[in-house]
């Protein structure tokens, strides 16, 4: 899947207004009827939970939100989507993308959605070290849950970054970033930072354009008609790896927004659906 450059709002960034800047970053608003979209994935999400009710909010650490919810497959070798949410590190629960289940369920697939902590009552490093968390539990817990193949661990928008930047966990097969950001100085400069209060060390430390690439696959994936920032941090993410050797494709959706793309790994013939399976076919 192709598609053209993006045009970059930053290269003009001292130039912008506050408002300007707030909106490069503000999908609700970009997406006219992102409230709707909204309500039908917590619904359809909601729906799905009250059938799959015997593995869930199962605590994976100290903190309050550190809750994993487990949806085995029949097959306990089957490989295991781990699903981290979006919401600007700030917002959102597991409880809501439920519904992403139903796509790889219907390749017999296990899904792992865990929440973790949010802003402002806890850090970005703190948010970081519970996705850690997550992991070494499942590591050490998933077997006796039914869940001991291969993790492919995706994320949607914040849980995009969270997920680049937890793909050198040694649970994790390979990676699948969805929407995501991943150069942080921008959103000092929105509103977004009221709750996040980020420090230069989390910018240099927890932007994944500034690191070192981690050569696992990991597929990066946007919306044709994403805000121009997050499909140019994606593209840019994707170029970092090429040129690292780094495995994994960049995946253009053509028509989706930063909502609609989920419909992507909802659907079992949905285009990220078919770049999972294709992740756990071909690891790197």
């Amino acid at each position: 899947m192709t598609g053209n450059d993006p045009k970059d709002p930053r290269s003009n960034w001292s130039a912008l207004t506050q408002a300007e800047r707030d909106a490069a970053y503000d999908n609700n608003k970009a997406v006219a009827n992102s409230p709707a979209l909204i309500a039908e994935r917590n619904e359809s999400s909601a729906a799905l939970r009250a059938t799959r009710a015997d593995a869930l909010d199962i605590p994976y650490g100290k903190r309050e939100r550190n809750k994993i919810d487990l949806y085995p497959a029949r097959d306990p070798s089957a490989p295991c989507l781990v699903f981290i949410h979006g919401g600007y590190w700030q917002r959102n629960s597991r409880e809501f993308f439920a519904m992403l289940v139903e796509g790889m369920a219907a390749h017999g697939w296990s899904v792992a959605i865990p929440s973790y902590s949010l802003a402002p009552d806890a850090t970005l490093s703190e948010i970081v070290e519970d996705i850690s968390a997550a992991l070494d539990w499942l590591a050490a817990h998933g077997p006796a849950h039914g869940i001991a193949g291969p993790v492919i661990l995706s994320g949607w928008s914040a849980g995009a970054h969270l997920t680049a930047l937890a793909l050198d966990h040694p649970l994790v097969t390979a990676g699948l970033a969805i929407s995501g950001v991943y150069e942080l100085a921008p959103i000092r400069d929105t509103s977004l930072n009221i709750a996040l209060k980020l420090t230069d060390e989390e910018i240099a430390t927890l932007s994944p354009l500034r690191l070192p690439v981690v050569p696992k696959r990991m597929a990066i994936a946007y919306g044709s008609n994403e805000l121009p920032a997050l499909a140019w941090d994606s593209k840019k993410l994707y170029t970092a790896r090429q040129a690292a050797g780094a495995p994994g494709e960049l995946a253009v959706i053509e028509g989706a927004d930063h909502f609609t793309i989920l419909e992507q790994l909802r659907r079992a013939d949905g285009a990220l659906v078919k770049v999972a399976l294709s992740l756990a076919a071909t690891p790197g």
